[in-house]
């Protein structure tokens, strides 16, 4: 974790160390090469945000049970499981620093080994014996699915819409975060109206993690001393450059826009309209969003009386917020 992650989640180190435990015991296997994955994937396992943020929410309104821990590892891994498989959909070479696996690999282990990281994600959460859980596990699954599809598809359709690009972040990043929020809940106790303000603040967590890492894909690599420009090189238009399309409706980079969709544009043509979107408003129009939405998160914690559990939550949304990675 980063020092700033690793300072708000003081009041669930006890449990974080408990999850990654019984994390590492839930994969374990005696194929050699899914071992050989497993220890691939492991050794950079990222922040563990999501399992955080369970733990958080949970001890907010009650105690961190079994239940809990359950919940956590297979949300995990079935975010991890849609990783792989998102890899070899997006033909990735690299995740979290490494190569990813269909690269360390080849696309065969890849997909198998997201459907076996996804199976030990139902065995895991049917060891909470809590169907609201089960439930939450199952239509995560679908959304995400559904999620990577609808992006699928508007890169090939010609269309410049918000709405397109707030249901595809709504079903592929802030689902995530909702979904451990809503565990969370239900596994401290909450009431249902809480559960719904809990499931509520997870999602605009989300929708603020994914528009700025949007943004981040705008910015200097260290390494490559000039934007990255991976979303696009993806097909991927977000937010700061639908913004100046749309309220320019610029021909030139309209036209360029159009060659990102089809996977034509040159890397020279990306920097173009990496640099038009910046040059027409489109970061400060993706931040003021995220302001917005930033808002609504900070309503579920308005009323609470100050903790170390409190404080977390509001330091966590604004890591969310303020990160730099």
């Amino acid at each position: 974790m980063t020092q700033d992650l690793s300072k708000l989640s003081k009041p669930v180190e006890a449990e974080m160390n408990q999850f990654i435990k019984l994390y590492k015991e839930s994969l374990s296997s005696s194929n050699v090469l899914l071992n050989q994955v497993i220890e691939h994937v492991t050794q950079k396992p990222g922040k563990m945000m999501r399992p955080l943020l369970l733990f958080l929410i949970t001890k907010y309104f009650g105690k961190v049970t079994p239940v809990a821990y359950h919940a956590a590892v297979s949300l995990e891994l079935l975010h991890t499981a849609t990783l792989i498989h998102d890899d070899v959909v997006d033909e990735s070479n690299q995740r979290r620093g490494q190569k990813s696996v269909n690269a360390a690999f080849n696309n065969k282990v890849a997909v198998l080994s997201g459907d076996f990281f996804l199976a030990t994600a139902l065995q895991q959460v049917s060891l909470t014996r809590n169907f609201q859980i089960v439930d939450i596990v199952a239509k995560l699954g679908q959304v995400l699915a559904d999620g990577e599809l609808l992006q699928l598809y508007n890169i090939a359709n010609n269309t410049l819409s918000f709405d397109v690009y707030f249901d595809i972040i709504r079903n592929k990043t802030a689902i995530l975060f909702s979904s451990c929020a809503r565990a969370g809940a239900i596994a401290g106790g909450a009431d249902f109206q809480m559960i719904e303000d809990a499931t509520s603040f997870g999602e605009y967590i989300g929708l603020c993690f994914q528009i700025k890492d949007d943004i981040l894909d705008y910015f200097e690599n260290k390494e490559l001393g000039k934007p990255t420009g991976n979303d696009m090189k993806e097909g991927k238009l977000t937010l700061p450059v639908l913004y100046a399309l749309n309220s320019t409706q610029d021909a030139t980079y309209l036209n360029i826009a159009e060659k990102v969709r089809f996977f034509t544009a040159t890397d020279d043509e990306i920097l173009h309209l990496i640099e038009f979107a910046k040059s027409k408003g489109g970061i400060e129009y993706a931040y003021k969003i995220i302001d917005e939405i930033k808002e609504k998160a900070s309503a579920f914690l308005a009323d609470a009386p100050e903790s170390d559990i409190i404080l977390s939550l509001r330091s966590y949304l604004d890591y969310v917020v303020k990160r730099n990675r």
